[in-house]
């Protein structure tokens, strides 16, 4: 469900992503969460519309979550995998019957959805800050994506700063879209790798 009035997200939200920032500003990389123009190019760029299982890795307060959601089939499944645990309990309060909310490290996205029984993702979408985390966190992350994903799934990723092309490409190869989100504050880019 989207906010009335045509407000960009729930004031509620607004508030715990602003708090979540003052609590770890380095996990959490900004100050708002993702406009709904960027939303829109999420959601086109993972192909919810016709997707299975996906998995969001840092949904933070759920305005991107809310929007796959959405897109998402009637019988798919939303991973959610948050390392913050006052974003994770805001996320689950969705209460939507196909989402699917952990709390733990984006590592350990094969044991979620081992644990789940969930088949491989159709794609990963993340909005985890790569630029802030030591490299080895991000390499291991970028490799068990990869892991994770069938041949010809995907790996979205949403950033202000371009550290995490640095740790998937030496794992996917080259990326087959990357473009700007200009009406974002501050404006994003979009990037998506297919394992091959």
């Amino acid at each position: 469900m989207r906010p009335p009035n045509g407000l960009a997200m729930w004031p509620a939200d607004a508030l715990a992503f602003f708090l979540g920032f003052l609590r770890d500003p380095v996990g959490v990389g900004s100050v708002i969460p993702s406009s709904r123009y960027l939303e829109r190019r999420i959601v086109d760029a993972v192909g919810a519309a016709s997707a299975r299982v996906i998995v969001e890795l840092g949904p933070g307060t759920g305005g991107t979550t809310r929007a796959l959601l959405d897109a998402m089939p009637a019988d798919a499944r939303l991973v959610c995998i948050e390392i913050d645990p006052k974003f994770a309990d805001h996320v689950a309060r969705l209460g939507d019957p196909r989402l699917i909310v952990r709390c733990c490290s984006a590592e350990h996205i094969g044991d979620v959805l081992a644990e789940h029984n969930l088949p491989a993702p159709d794609t990963v979408v993340s909005g985890i800050p790569f630029s802030t985390m030591p490299a080895d966190v991000g390499q291991l992350i970028a490799r068990r994506v990869h892991d994770v994903l069938p041949p010809g799934g995907s790996f979205v990723a949403y950033q202000f700063k371009s550290a995490v092309a640095g740790f998937a490409a030496p794992v996917f190869g080259n990326h087959d879209l990357s473009v700007y989100e200009w009406r974002n504050i501050p404006p994003m880019r979009l990037w998506r790798w297919r394992r091959s």
